[in-house]
């Protein structure tokens, strides 16, 4: 095969594999929607439950839907004593991504009936994934210190209740609406690595468990969500704001990677990253400052003039270890709320894929061997 005029394009960097209506990024504007709503109106008036069922179902919700998505929710947020034992034969020194992998993945064998051309299949599958995920996150948290998983309190909001089962105790209604509003900015993305792999495993018709689990394994890599907990190591790594200079110098001559700049999609400043940073002055101005906010501040004031004519710009990692960090979440957590919140937008991706489906399977370019003969092993 002639591939000489392919035009090859590795990552698939600009090539439209799909079409969506989920969400729009002006990366040159610095704009961000979902469904057509922009995400700074988003945050500012929206819930997470709100926003997951705008951009699962494609239009804000009544009343009336909401308080039922709401409570529907609400019933399911409990495991089985099944994934709660199985959990528990988990190693504590195992990263919480790989233990939402499994457990995410084994809520299969629980709803095992596949039906996905069933309107009421379909929406028991999203309020099964949006209410036990972060219940799942949280178990494991108190499984690995050697407790016993703390059950979901049903007078508590979303975001309250998962707090509550993470820490052991109720927090500021400040800190949740701060972590409700991290869960809108994360929901949704456009068709990035984990959604990418969502609708590819999708195309398949396997079940949505399998499509989340899919996409936990591909969220959990360093190239894309962990990044946050990498920044907070950086940050700490320079440790004073009066060493900020002196890093980018070397990271410029030593081309080291700057955690927490730099986005495919933007080329000003990552309008989430915006909100974010305001979302950790209300938490600083509440709760007290963290140092390394103010190494943040400098470090971005000293990199903009560097590699601003270049287009990166913080992006949506800079400042969220910063807010998760004052909330009291561990490090190694970071990573499993991202997955707490883009299950939403997966799951989005998910039902539009249903709509128009086409398993996928693209080409490649063969750079092997051509044709070769059997060598005998006594002649190898």
């Amino acid at each position: 095969m002639d591939t000489s005029k392919i035009n090859f394009k590795p990552g698939l960097e600009g090539i439209p594999v799909t079409k969506s209506s989920i969400c729009d990024i002006d990366g040159t504007r610095g704009k961000l929607m979902y469904r057509g709503y922009d995400i700074e109106e988003l945050a500012q008036k929206s819930s997470f439950l709100e926003t997951a069922f705008l951009l699962i179902w494609g239009e804000l919700p009544t009343i009336s839907e909401l308080r039922n998505f709401e409570e529907e929710v609400q019933m399911h947020r409990r495991l089985s004593f099944r994934v709660r034992d199985m959990m528990k034969c988990f190693p504590s020194s195992g990263h919480p991504m790989d233990a939402l992998q499994s457990s995410a993945a084994s809520l299969g064998l629980f709803y095992s009936r596949r039906a996905i051309d069933d309107p009421n299949y379909v929406y028991n599958a999203v309020i099964r994934l949006i209410a036990k995920i972060p219940t799942m996150v949280a178990a494991f948290q108190l499984i690995r210190k050697g407790h016993d998983p703390i059950q979901p309190r049903d007078d508590l909001s979303y975001s309250s209740n998962f707090l509550y089962m993470l820490t052991e105790k109720e927090q500021d209604p400040l800190a949740a609406k701060v972590f409700d509003k991290c869960l809108i900015l994360h929901a949704e993305h456009s068709l990035n690595a984990s959604t990418f792999s969502a609708r590819v495993t999708a195309s398949t018709l396997t079940d949505p468990y399998a499509v989340v689990a899919s996409a936990v394994g591909t969220l959990a890599g360093p190239l894309h969500g962990g990044a946050n907990e990498d920044v907070i190591a950086m940050l700490e790594d320079i440790n004073i704001p009066e060493n900020a200079c002196s890093f980018i110098k070397e990271a410029l001559v030593t081309k080291r990677k700057i955690m927490g700049f730099g986005h495919r999609e933007y080329k000003v400043k990552d309008p989430r990253a915006v909100i974010l940073q305001n979302l950790a002055e209300e938490l600083f101005d509440r709760f007290g400052k963290d140092e390394m906010y103010e190494v943040a501040k400098k470090l971005e004031e000293e990199a903009i003039p560097q590699l601003g004519n270049r287009g990166i710009y913080p992006n949506v990692d800079f400042y969220s270890g910063l807010v998760y960090r004052k909330l009291g979440i561990p490090r190694d957590l970071f990573t499993p709320i991202f997955a707490i919140s883009r299950v939403a937008g997966w799951l989005a991706h998910w039902r539009e894929q249903l709509g128009a489906n086409r398993i996928f399977r693209p080409s490649q370019i063969y750079t092997g061997s051509q044709k070769r003969n059997w060598i005998p092993f006594d002649k190898r």
